[in-house]
């Protein structure tokens, strides 16, 4: 592994470069998360090539002149390099005029990672193309299947993500940074190729280079040396209404994964056993594709530390047969992307034998060292095929110790270790360079952090532990070590940090959300560790709160794995709210996306949202319902609801609403509607289109913030089949009675029969229904199939209006209608004047009631050449069914046995979000920085 920094050079000790892709080891003093190194490395030894002047080298680059044989564009101004010659970056292939090379403030990958403020893991997804986007590590498009991150707009190739950096978006507070102001997160490149800077207005985008950076939060876009002139504060962007602010979020570290923080399906781990046949990442820096080597050359797998050689991770290097030990290790080094100083590091042979790998992975292997002639001292063999990149043993290390969240008037402090050097030895000598000598030692502690692109995990050093040998053995792993200065209880706040990990563990919740938990399930809780929060009874679940972090997880991997009456429950872990904190002009929006719904543009939705607001207010449905995400807002003081899926998935949220409306400190939320089911009249009525067709999820975010609140009607249906109308029917095999919520209508007879003919072929192939116009065509085949049938409705039910019989014509199907659409966007009452009714509307506390007489009157309805028979109009009906009938209820059908419907009105209205008129309003430059943050999803033929 790579050796030690310089005396007074670099923090990093241990492997060379901060890689993320494999666990950091970083002992940090302080909540600020873990420190990094200075500025990057001094310039790296020469190479093949015109060493680039002194600017060059900074950050981190290792520039050399190169000459170009095709058209090539420059990745800091994204202009075309005239000429044969530009300068390019042996580690990260960052190209740049000559004249660009003093202004290059982007730092290599190499030491990237070593200047993350506070490491975030992120969360990748499945596999998938993503045209015209830039690998952030390698610099190279995306032509096969990449990576990318389910929260910010970090790309990669599979091969890539070893050396990601850990720098997703901070969604929450954690217990190790708890600033007053939010600051840009900078993402770089993979901006639209028309995008403007917001300081110079020149374009800053391109679709040729990874150019220009983006804030992940607001959207602004400029040049990355512009984006040094914005204020650093980041004020959300024209969605500020909307977000729910980090500052708010409080989710302290545990075992959880980022994965199960943001209730994500996790995707495969990328890059676990290599992308290569043998476990290899196939390719080197730059990604040259492996190929034969050359005659005079020879291919090297090379490892970087013994932690490599147990996963088989390695990378391939093609040098010269005559290369010496020099030319060597700077290929591997360069492959790795480590910044480090040959002389302090060596290649050391790995044996072939799996024994032998066995005996090296626990450190008693030789160290057989590449010699100048390319060969193994006292051996006449070949260079052997597989190395491994060890540190040479060092009496002492130079730290960089950087205080964290403290407010000090210096970025780090260096401090050395000797073999006498201990973490309480280290605060001693650390607390006075950082002006904090009239504090009481005891108040601090070292902790380390162990940093991957997937995962973040930090560890308290004991006080004696000897430092020094802690850092040889993360050498010896493959792993980097970094200090910086961190405060238990109360040191530099006056109140407790909470998550802190010195000393005892407060109390905070860690929400796992269980569906159906039987009592006994609770036997096995400590009592004073675990406590019921909330027990949600008609929806079978309950709130814990845990007070300690191995109980969490604890209780976590026992309840998602646990099946009652042959279900599995479902647990999930919520943040806390801190509610208090909130803007006085906040009214977040609470999303929940039907990934069923709309074939895959659900799946594509809940991914745009995730990235364009918070994820902890972006819901899967499939994942526990509505339920958590009403109950982590429950105690916000004003939100707003948007449902994205079909008709039936709105109802499903709006029951869940008015069950848990007296739980709520906002008990009347306003709801706006995302349409992608087949029918979506409540979306047509509501403006919202007929259906999601592909439109800028940005786009959408603004329509809601801009749309008006109006009231609709909630009807409830009492289902009671013990009465039977005809007394041949056995009462004993009568349904038990329940209740149905109504927002849209309900359909007894034809109708109903033909919404269940296509219920029941969905549900035979399930994968055939993703495309709208399907969809619709398999309804006009079960249509075609009934058109001669005749039930004669009319004779086998009873209706009621307001207690009084109504006579009913010759019919085949009844509808009691809510809004004034029906079957995609019909008028089934018609826009015809009527003495007899008044004119319908969704908020007026009455019902219309209308016959068909077949499958034709309908398709003429749904044509636009009749209106159906108005029978009745009222807010109190009883149907009496004398046999089993079809009934369907905001398109979700059944047969219903003989009995009563009783249908009433549902309490209050509820609150709907009715998409304006006019365009909503939005600013220029923060519309054009967010259309591209994330990108809609392709259309189908829907």
């Amino acid at each position: 592994m790579a050796a030690a920094a310089e005396p007074g050079a670099r923090a990093w000790l241990g492997g060379g470069s901060p890689r993320p892709g494999s666990p950091a080891c970083s002992p940090v003093l302080g909540s600020g998360g873990r420190a990094r190194p200075g500025p990057g490395p001094g310039p790296g030894p020469e190479r093949a090539g015109v060493r680039a002047p002194g600017p060059a080298a900074a950050p981190g680059h290792s520039f050399r002149k190169v000459t170009l044989t095709k058209p090539t564009f420059c990745h800091l101004c994204s202009d075309f390099i005239w000429g044969l010659a530009g300068f390019l970056c042996d580690v990260c292939n960052f190209m740049s005029h000559e004249k660009c090379l003093k202004h290059v403030r982007i730092p290599c990958t190499s030491v990237a990672p070593s200047l993350v403020r506070v490491p975030v893991a992120h969360c990748f997804g499945p596999r998938g193309l993503h045209k015209r986007k830039f690998c952030a590590v390698c610099r190279k498009v995306l032509e096969a299947p990449a990576l990318h991150c389910e929260v910010c707009e970090l790309h990669l190739h599979p091969d890539c993500v070893p050396f990601a950096c850990s720098d997703c978006r901070q969604c929450h507070q954690d217990g190790h940074q708890d600033h007053d102001t939010h600051h840009h997160h900078w993402r770089e490149g993979n901006l639209p190729s028309g995008a403007r800077c917001e300081v110079c207005r020149k374009t800053c985008g391109s679709s040729d280079v990874l150019a220009g950076v983006r804030c992940e939060w607001c959207g602004v876009q400029a040049h990355s040396l512009c984006s040094a002139a914005l204020a650093p504060e980041c004020g959300f962007g024209r969605l500020r209404s909307l977000v729910l602010p980090p500052a708010c979020v409080r989710l302290l570290p545990g075992g959880f994964s980022k994965t199960q923080s943001f209730r994500i399906v996790e995707a495969a781990e990328p890059g676990e056993g290599g992308d290569g046949a043998d476990g290899s990442a196939a390719v080197g820096p730059g990604r040259e594709t492996q190929a034969t080597p050359e005659s005079g050359k020879q291919t090297l797998k090379i490892f970087d530390g013994d932690d490599a050689v147990r996963r088989s991770q390695f990378r391939l290097v093609t040098v010269s047969r005559l290369a010496g030990a020099e030319e060597v290790l700077e290929a591997a080094l360069r492959a790795h992307h480590i910044p480090e100083d040959p002389g302090h590091l060596e290649l050391c042979r790995l044996p072939p034998s799996s024994q032998a790998c066995d005996a090296w992975a626990g450190g008693k292997a030789g160290s057989a060292v590449i010699s100048e002639e390319g060969r193994s001292p006292g051996s006449g063999e070949a260079t052997p095929e597989a190395w491994v990149i060890r540190a040479l043993p060092r009496a002492q290390e130079v730290l960089k110790i950087y205080p964290g969240w403290l407010k000090v008037g210096v970025a780090y402090v260096s401090v050395r270790v000797t073999p006498k050097s201990t973490a309480r030895s280290v605060v001693l000598e650390v607390l006075p360079l950082l002006g904090r000598q009239a504090e009481s030692p005891e108040s601090f502690q070292l902790v380390e952090v162990a940093m991957g692109c997937r995962h973040v995990q930090r560890t308290m050093l004991m006080d004696e532990q000897p430092l020094l040998d802690r850092l040889q053995d993360i050498r010896q792993g493959g792993l980097e070590l970094q200090i910086s200065p961190r405060s238990s209880r109360g040191t530099d706040r006056g109140c407790p940090q909470q998550g802190s990990l010195c000393g005892p563990f407060p109390r905070f919740p860690v929400d796992l959300i269980p569906g159906s938990v039987p009592d006994a399930l609770f036997c096995c809780f400590a009592a004073t560790v675990v406590s019921v929060s909330h027990i949600y009874s008609s929806q079978g679940a309950v709130v814990l709160d845990v007070a300690c972090f191995a109980e969490a997880e604890r209780l976590y991997m026992l309840l998602k794995d646990m099946a009652v009456r042959g279900r599995l429950l479902t647990a999930l872990v919520l943040p806390d709210l801190l509610h208090a904190k909130l803007p006085p002009d906040s009214c977040p929006l609470l999303v929940f996306v039907n990934p069923k719904s709309g074939g895959l543009k659900g799946r594509d939705l809940l991914c745009s949202f995730r990235k364009l607001l918070n994820p902890h207010q972006v819901f899967d449905l499939t994942n526990g319902g509505p339920l958590p995400g009403l109950h982590l807002f429950s105690q916000v003081p004003c939100f707003r609801v948007l449902v994205c899926g079909g008709d039936g998935t709105v109802g499903w949220v709006l029951g869940a609403l008015e069950e848990t409306r007296y739980r709520l400190a906002c008990p009347e939320p306003s709801v706006a509607i995302l349409p992608l089911g087949t029918g979506n009249d409540l979306g047509r009525v509501l403006r919202w289109g007929a259906g999601y067709s592909g439109e800028d999820p940005f786009s959408v975010l603004l329509s809601v913030d801009e749309a008006d609140a109006v009231l609709m009607d909630r009807w409830t249906i009492l289902l009671d089949a013990h009465e039977a109308g005809s007394a041949e029917n056995d009462t004993a095999d009568a349904e038990p009675p329940k209740i149905v919520q109504m927002s849209n209508y309900c359909g007894i007879g034809i109708d109903a029969e033909l919404s269940l003919d296509f219920h029941q072929a969905r549900e035979e192939e399930p994968g055939k229904f993703t495309s709208r116009l399907h969809n619709k065509g398999v309804y006009v085949r079960v249509g075609l199939q009934k058109i001669s049938h005749s039930r004669s409705l009319h004779k086998q039910i009873r209706l009621q209006v307001e207690r009084q019989e109504v006579e009913l014509p010759s019919i085949e199907g009844l509808i009691f209608i809510n809004i004034p659409s029906w079957g995609s966007g019909a008028d089934l009452w018609g826009s015809d004047s009527d003495t007899r009714f008044e004119k319908p509307r969704m908020d007026d506390g009455l019902l219309e009631v209308v016959g068909v007489t077949g499958v034709v009157h309908m398709g003429q309805v749904q044509g636009g050449l009749r209106s159906g028979i108005r029978i009745a109009q009222g807010s109190y009906f009883r149907v009496t069914l004398l046999k089993a009938t079809p009934v369907q209820v905001d398109g979700e059908p059944w047969v219903q046995a003989p009995g009563h419907m009783i249908i009433s009105a549902a309490g209050p209205k509820v609150h709907m979000l009715r998409k304006a008129k006019q365009k909503p309003r939005r600013a220029g430059t923060t519309r054009d920085a967010r259309a591209d943050a994330a990108p809609a999803p392709e259309s189908d033929p829907r």
